[in-house]
Formats: structure tokens, sequence, C-alpha cells
């Protein structure tokens, strides 16, 4: 594809990778954004998100999460400072791991891609990580190639890249409608009539995506997912070296978590069902969700259970109907490509997205995510939890 002038709607982890890898291809590029960078209410905006490859049976996603790996290592050797902290992943069952579970299929990818991860039953887990309650998980394993990257710090500092790469940022531009020439998308229109034209308009707007383009809404929902950040007294039993990232059972519970920050400041979430919400609504963690937490803690981390929360949020999936990316053309406009559908995986991908996207500008994407009919709703199984069990 010759080059071109492309417009990126949104400076979230999407978007703003999108642009710099347009850019670096030859492209003119304009990234739009309400504003203000990073957006403080863009999934990605938070102290951390999960740097992983673990991801059971699914060899492209686990395939994906490596390659990710490496250029997250690429980044800590050029970037000013490290954004990949490789503490390791401990991945925990309350049942025995077996081919099928998350963990089981987890464990035998990642050991075939040469990590050498260690599996451990109650007596290693209450010996190397003694914040949790011994006879809860009977089973796992600790992969040392994991960790989690500051994501709204990353995000900052991609922005800055952005610009650095000759990107035309235009913060405080809201996007208000396509503009459409017969059926080809010729560029957009901001709220206040501004008009910015263009080949090609790349909407990577997150959770905001089927809000921007209600002809998605069938295809792209917003869920709402807690999250909260305790504060114990004491943060040494939380330390990377005895309480390293973490899923707790996360195909029947959902629960997941990080460990303290420079601030004492433990990290717990859950990637369950959620809740169906609206971008712009009120971000309120619902109360039934504080009492699951309580729950959860009392019968896993029971030094934990009393820690103040000291802040929560709703972090906003902008769920695709199979739970993949939606990364593709859009075959009924040309001149949109979208970006979205991240389903709660983004951000750990970010060094990779933005080839995955401008490949997509270019005609070129990637088969798992590329534009495809729409079938039933479809997903890993921490998002359809049977809490009786």
């Amino acid at each position: 594809m010759n080059s071109s002038k492309v417009i990126v709607v949104g400076a979230g982890a999407f978007g703003v990778c999108a642009a710099i890898e347009l850019r670096r291809r030859g492209h003119d590029v304009t990234l739009v954004d309400p504003g203000p960078l990073p957006h403080p209410l863009a999934s990605s905006t938070d102290i951390s998100k999960f740097v992983r490859m673990d991801y059971g049976a699914d060899d492209v996603l686990t395939d994906l999460g490596a390659a990710s790996l490496e250029a997250w290592d690429r980044w800590n050797a050029t970037w000013p400072w490290a954004p990949y902290c490789e503490t390791g992943l401990l991945l925990l069952s309350a049942r025995p791991m077996r081919p099928g579970s998350f963990e089981g299929d987890s464990f035998d990818r990642v050991r075939a891609r040469g990590i050498e991860t260690e599996r451990f039953g109650p007596d290693t887990l209450a010996r190397r990580f003694p914040a949790w309650l011994r006879d809860r998980y009977v089973d796992g394993y600790f992969n040392p190639r994991a960790g989690w990257s500051p994501s709204g710090r990353v995000v900052k500092h991609l922005v800055c890249l952005a610009l650095e790469a000759d990107v035309e940022l235009r913060e405080g531009v809201r996007f208000a409608s396509l503009i459409e020439k017969g059926s080809r998308v010729r560029g957009i229109v901001a709220v206040g009539g501004v008009r910015v034209e263009a080949d090609t308009v790349v909407v990577a707007a997150g959770a905001w995506t089927s809000v921007l383009l209600p002809h998605l809404a069938d295809r792209l929902a917003v869920i709402g997912q807690p999250v909260f950040h305790l504060q114990p007294s004491d943060p040494v039993p939380f330390r990377p070296d005895v309480f390293p990232c973490w899923t707790a059972d996360i195909s029947r519970t959902g629960w997941y978590g990080f460990p303290a920050n420079e601030d004492g400041i433990v990290k717990i979430a859950n990637h369950g069902p959620g809740r169906l919400v609206f971008p712009d609504d009120p971000r309120e963690v619902a109360a039934e969700d504080f009492e699951k937490l309580r729950d959860f803690l009392s019968e896993s981390l029971p030094s934990l259970a009393v820690a103040p929360i000291v802040a929560t949020r709703l972090c906003l999936y902008g769920d695709s109907w199979d739970g993949n990316f939606l990364i593709d053309r859009d075959p009924d406009r040309p001149g949109l490509v979208v970006a979205a559908g991240d389903s709660g995986h983004g951000f750990k991908f970010t060094p990779v997205l933005g080839s995955i996207i401008a490949d997509a500008v270019e005609g070129r994407p990637h088969p798992r995510f590329a534009w495809r009919a729409r079938g039933a709703r479809t997903s890993e199984d921490a998002r359809f939890l049977d809490e009786g069990e």
C-alpha cells in the first residue's frame, strides 16, 4: 500500500501503537482523542496490567504472548525506564491440573516453549508463597517468564514517542461522525463541526467504539469488571519475590492480582462475567462485588481480608461476541478500519498491536482477528462462571 493519509481515533494502547507503526511505514498520521492523555477512563489507564503468554490451549494467543514478551524486552532495553517488570506468574488450581483445564493446558504449552516452570502442591505453595491459604489450592505452577507493566505510564510514554515520530496529535478533539462520500469513508467530523479528511480512518476507541460506530453494537459489548486497590498495613508479605502476579483458579473464580507496588498497593481484580454498562456511566463497583472480594480473600488470602480498600474502578472491556479482537477493514464501508474487541486481553499485546493494526490498514489482516460473520456468543470459561461450583 502506498503512503496515505490516516486518521486514528483514540489514543489508548491500540490507537497510539497503530499511529506509531503507521508513521514508521511512511503514512501521514493524525491521532485524535478527547483527552486528557492518558485518558483517565481508558481501560489501559491503571497502575498495572499483566504481561504473560499463559493462555490455556489457545496456541495463537500463546504465540502472540511470547512474541509480545520479546518486544517488551526490547522496550526495556531501549526506553529510559523499564516498562515491563518480570516478577513471574503464579497460576493456582483448586483441582489437580489436567489436560483440558486452563492451568494444565497453559503449563504444557509454556513448557513446550522452553520455559522452566515450577509445578507445586500445597506444601511448596506454603513454603514459597506463604500468604496463600495452604489447603485451598492443591496444584499449580510458577512461570518466571511473565509479570506486569504500569499501563497508564506506558501509554503516556507511547504518546511522547508518537509525537517524536511526527504523528500529528489533536488532543481535545471529540469524534462526532464519519465523513462518507457514497459508501466510502473520507474522514471524520469532530464535535463543533471541524472536518478532518483522510484516505483511511482507524477507529481504536476501546469501550467507546460501538458508541462512535453504532452499526457495531451487535458485535461489541461494553462490560464493566471490578478492580480493587488494597493497602495492607505491612506490604512486606506481598512483595514480588513471595507474592508475584497470580491467578486463583481463574476459570472458575475470575480472580487475579499483583504484588504490592512501590506505594504498598495490592491490586486485585476479577475477569468474569462482569456487567453490561455504558462507557460514560458512573464507574461504580457494585456492593455485591465487595462482598465477593471479601469472601475470596477470607478463603484464599486471609491476611488481606482486613486490608482497607483505598481505591476501586470499573475496567471496561470492549467485548467481541467470540472473545477475539476485531481488527480489519469494514467491508461495507471502504476507508474505515476497526481496531477493537479487546475482550479483556489488549494491553499485554501492546508492543505487537501496532503491526497487527497497520497490516489490516494495508489489507493484510491477521487471520484470527479479521472481519467475520457474527456467530453465537463464546468466550473463555472465566467469562461464564458457574458460581455454584
